[in-house]
């Protein structure tokens, strides 16, 4: 059996769950998100609490049982309290700022990159260097963040260029032996 599918949601005061067949729709303060369920996959309502099960024993939906119980969980965690990504910068003359709602970064190419945010998603920057992405759905907010660290990854020379908050970047030693024949 599933651990992670076993485990029930708790849905906050002020988010709504409704449940219309292989359909569900949360509502809350920051938003609403509706997603199909499979066939194989159950969920059912009993006040505030959210129970996802499976239909039969096959392997598929065993697996699609964990898998949609996060789902479910991110959806009502997103629409009550949201969700958000930190990218830090790194570089001499790299550096990102708000315009409006889009997000330009200056990061050593002839021209400036402009991202423009996808409906739900806000940008926010600290100190010119520290990107904030947040959003209440998780997976757009994840894929937000991933388009603006692709603009420049970290290179393993320097470290320079634009990383997830708490990313490690491998390093390498450059060049050796600058006066060898």
């Amino acid at each position: 059996m599933s651990r992670i599918g076993k485990r029930p949601i708790t849905v906050p005061q002020k988010v709504t769950v409704a449940v219309d067949g292989l359909k569900v729709t949360v509502k809350g303060p920051k938003g609403e998100l509706t997603r199909e369920l499979p066939p194989n996959v159950t969920l059912s309502q009993e006040g505030e609490i959210l129970t996802v099960a499976r239909r039969d024993e096959t392997r598929t939906s065993r697996q699609l049982h964990g898998l949609f119980r996060t789902l479910v969980s991110n959806m009502v965690e997103g629409v009550s309290t949201g969700f958000q990504r930190r990218l830090e910068i790194q570089g001499v003359g790299y550096r990102a700022a708000v315009q409006g709602k889009n997000l330009v970064l200056n990061m050593g190419y002839s021209h400036q990159v402009n991202i423009v945010p996808p409906d739900g998603v806000q940008f926010a920057v600290e100190n010119n260097t520290n990107v904030i992405v947040s959003g209440y759905d998780k997976e757009i907010v994840g894929n937000t963040a991933a388009k603006i660290r692709a603009v420049r990854k970290p290179e393993p020379y320097k470290g320079k260029g634009i990383r997830y908050a708490g990313e490690a970047v491998r390093r390498k030693a450059g060049k050796t032996g600058k006066g060898k024949k």
